[in-house]
């Protein structure tokens, strides 16, 4: 009985090696690749794709050139699938990271890293009001989440950063500049979020691609759909002409020691009260539950805003003070 046992285990020993070794780059020739790096200089800001009424930055694309983005991971069995595609069609992309889930999952955040991707950042708690928050509060959201995802990979990481929904403004837009960051808006939207079916969101997916030729691509790394998906899509890309062209920074983030400081606390927190993701997820022994996480991301939105006018009673200097504070005392 025992040796049927050890049989059993040294055969899932060996099937896990061998599917690991499939999602290795075995035939670079044959794959979509990566066509050429582009290296972005953050220390002026700005934002850069289609889709925002701000001014932005001049495109770096070429027809039938793509960049690969997903965005509100890490979620461990989603983002390592899509790792492990990405992987197999020797290709690579940028992540935009949640910071409260990246320090949920940092073994994750440490592995896109480790993998080869680019490692932006999507604040610190998702906030869809990012624009309508005040100036201080939002700055504080961007701050932390640089901190989270800067503390969860242990290296540095890239002066990118995306707004949640999309919903940027040009105050937050000026802010980022003096800390030196770009932001990445999109030039396709997968649409993923709101597909559930793999079919429909391949081809919505693929033309939307044809009709700009390309483009700066969002994906969720959340979203089971978009793993699933993910294959078809790399393979259909390389089968019509289309390259990948990955983001690199110049210049790593430097993280503001007063939000490092602050989401070293909130780890604490986490480590002793789980905290609940930004979204209701779910899954098949949880599917009751997601009302009252909604119910419950509500009250902590509530408790939240009590707690900031509460803090600003108290003249509680943020991160972001602390550096607008910086800048006034250095200009002439």
């Amino acid at each position: 009985m025992l040796r049927a046992r050890l049989a059993v285990i040294a055969f899932l020993i060996l099937f896990a090696s061998l599917h690991g070794a499939r999602a290795e780059c075995s035939n670079p020739k044959m794959a979509l690749g990566v066509s050429r790096v582009v290296e972005i200089d953050a220390s002026t800001g700005g934002i850069y794709g289609s889709v925002s009424r701000q001014t932005k930055q001049p495109t770096f694309l070429k027809p039938k050139e793509v960049v690969l983005t997903f965005d509100d991971g890490p979620m461990p069995w989603i983002t390592r699938s899509i790792l492990d595609t990405l992987d197999r069609h020797c290709t690579k992309a940028t992540f935009f990271e949640v910071g409260r889930m990246a320090l949920e999952h940092q073994a994750v955040t440490q592995e896109v890293l480790a993998r080869g991707h680019t490692l932006g950042t999507h604040t610190m708690t998702h906030p869809f009001n990012l624009p309508r928050m005040s100036e201080t509060a939002a700055a504080d959201e961007i701050e932390r989440g640089f901190a989270a995802v800067g503390l969860a990979a242990g290296a540095p990481i890239a002066p990118f950063f995306r707004f949640p929904g999309l919903a940027d403004s040009s105050a937050l837009i000026d802010y980022m500049r003096t800390r030196g960051i770009a932001a990445f808006t999109v030039d396709v939207v997968s649409n993923d979020s709101y597909i559930a079916d793999r079919s429909r969101l391949i081809s919505r997916t693929l033309t939307a691609i044809e009709q700009r030729k390309g483009g700066i691509i969002l994906f969720h790394d959340i979203k089971s759909v978009t793993a699933k998906a993910l294959p078809d899509i790399l393979a259909a890309l390389k089968a019509h002409g289309y390259s990948v062209v990955q983001l690199r920074a110049k210049t790593p983030v430097q993280l503001l020691p007063e939000a490092v400081a602050e989401v070293t606390v909130d780890d604490g927190r986490t480590k002793r009260r789980r905290k609940q993701p930004f979204y209701a997820p779910v899954e098949p022994d949880r599917a009751a539950a997601t009302s009252a996480l909604r119910g419950y991301m509500r009250k902590k939105a509530g408790a939240g805003n009590r707690s900031s006018n509460s803090e600003t009673r108290h003249q509680r200097r943020s991160p972001a003070a602390h550096h607008q504070d910086s800048i006034q005392k250095s200009s002439p």
